[in-house]
């Protein structure tokens, strides 16, 4: 069920991902993410950006190829096992998915009480994940209260607090400005630099050739790196 070389924390080997409508979604994939890279996955609206993150969580599973997330092959998981794999996946969504009629300890906590930590332990995890986005003193707060960067913020303070070792985020600037959308990056930065694998798919091409990360690119479910040229070419 595991795979050799530890460096690696993703690796997609000849993957594809076909729908039963018959739509090809990912056609012969091949990367690897080294443990504490950061890289962006850009492309089109419909490019199969959300479909790649959906098979690393298996949300979905792919049609062919094998997929290793932290030496694990996920064609080889048993439904039963999928909770341990997503315990090592930390994941932030463009729109936070937060539930507001809780507070934002308790939205924070939510994947340590699934996990069966004690009030205790989840407590000093909570508070370390918010001081980490710079929420620490907001536990009390109703969501609906905050900014939409502070959600932003919240959102990924509960994608962190497990310590997950992988970072996954699916637009998660879409909806902020470009003076918030520098904050968050620099959150994912911050967290990369303690040794998190990071993975961030995004639009916003401006944010990314900015920041000058490693870019993989999807285009009609075809995967290239680098930039696109006005001739057409990947450099």
């Amino acid at each position: 069920m595991t795979q050799g070389n530890s460096n690696v924390m993703v690796r997609f080997d000849r993957v594809g991902k076909r729908y039963p409508s018959g739509r090809e979604a990912l056609s012969g994939i091949n990367f690897d993410l080294e443990r504490g890279e950061f890289a962006f996955l850009t492309g089109h609206s419909g490019a199969g950006k959300s479909t790649l993150l959906k098979l690393m969580m298996l949300m979905e599973r792919s049609s062919r190829g094998q997929i290793f997330v932290d030496g694990l092959n996920l064609s080889r998981l048993r439904p039963s096992q999928i909770p341990y794999l997503r315990r090592k996946i930390g994941v932030v969504f463009q729109n936070h998915q937060l539930l507001f009629d809780r507070s934002v300890y308790e939205n924070v906590a939510l994947p340590l009480q699934i996990a069966g930590y004690t009030p205790a332990e989840a407590g000093r995890r909570v508070r370390a994940a918010l001081d980490s986005v710079g929420l620490l003193g907001m536990e009390k707060r109703n969501p609906i209260e905050l900014s939409g960067g502070e959600q932003q913020r919240v959102g990924i303070a509960r994608a962190v607090v497990n310590k997950p070792p992988l970072l996954l985020a699916d637009e998660p600037t879409g909806n902020l400005d470009p003076e918030l959308s520098a904050e968050i990056m620099n959150l994912f930065m911050r967290f990369q630099q303690v040794g998190v694998t990071v993975l961030i798919a995004t639009h916003d091409i401006a944010l990314v050739e900015r920041l000058g990360h490693r870019r993989l690119i999807l285009d009609h479910g075809q995967l290239h790196e680098g930039h696109l040229t006005a001739g057409g070419q990947y450099v």
